[in-house]
C-alpha cells in the first residue's frame, strides 16, 4: 500500500465544514462514530479495504513523531449500514508500534468498540479536527471508489489517540450514501 502526501495540515481545521444539519452530530459527536451508526438502526458491519505497511502522508507524520515518508502500519476499512459503505476510515500507526499493532490487528471487529469501550480509562484523545477532501488528498481514491455517487470532495474528520505514549491517527471519510440513514 502507498499513500501519496498533501501538505503538512493543509486542509485539517478545527471547526467543521458546513454540512446538512443531519449530519453535524454523526460528525462532531466526541464519542464512537460505531455507536451512533449502530443507533441509526440499520446493520452495521466493518469491511477491511487492506491492512499492512504503508508509507506514512505529509498531513500524518508530525501527528505520529515520525519523519516523512517513515513506515507506518495502516488499516483502511469501510463501515458499511445494510451493506453499502457509508464511512471509509483510515488508521495508521508507527511502524511496528507495540502498543497499537495488535489494536489494529483485529481483522472486521469495529475500532470504535476498543476506542471507546475497552480502552477508554486509559486512552488520550485530542480533539477532532476536520477537512474537505478532494482528489488531492490520499484518500481520495480510495474512498471515491466505494462511492457510488462519485463526489467530487468528501467531508472528513481526524483524531489522535494515545496510549502509553504511543499515537494512532484515525481519519473517517464520509460517503454521500450516509444521508439516506440519518433522520
Amino acid at each position: 500500500m502507498t499513500t501519496p502526501t498533501v501538505p503538512s495540515n493543509a486542509l485539517w481545521r478545527v471547526e467543521a465544514p458546513a454540512v446538512t444539519g443531519r449530519l453535524v452530530p454523526i460528525l462532531t459527536g466526541a464519542g464512537s462514530l460505531t455507536e451512533r451508526l449502530i443507533a441509526l438502526g440499520s446493520p452495521f458491519s466493518v469491511q477491511v479495504l487492506g491492512q499492512g505497511r504503508d508509507e506514512v502522508a505529509a498531513d500524518e507524520a508530525a501527528l505520529l513523531g515520525v519523519d516523512p515518508g517513515s513506515a507506518v502500519l495502516a488499516r483502511h476499512v469501510a463501515l458499511l449500514l445494510d451493506a453499502q459503505p457509508v464511512v471509509v476510515a483510515r488508521s495508521v500507526t508507527p511502524w511496528h508500534d507495540p502498543v497499537w499493532t495488535p489494536v489494529l490487528e483485529r481483522g472486521s471487529r469495529s475500532l470504535g468498540f476498543t476506542l471507546f469501550g475497552e480502552l477508554n480509562d486509559d486512552l488520550i484523545r485530542e480533539p477532532l479536527s476536520y477537512a474537505m477532501l478532494d482528489r488531492h488528498h490520499p484518500l481520495f481514491a480510495l474512498t471515491r471508489a466505494h462511492d457510488a455517487a462519485s463526489a467530487e470532495r468528501y467531508v472528513a474528520r481526524r483524531s489522535r489517540f494515545l496510549l502509553g505514549g504511543s499515537a494512532l491517527i484515525v481519519c473517517e471519510v464520509f460517503l454521500p450514501s450516509l444521508d439516506r440513514y440519518l433522520p
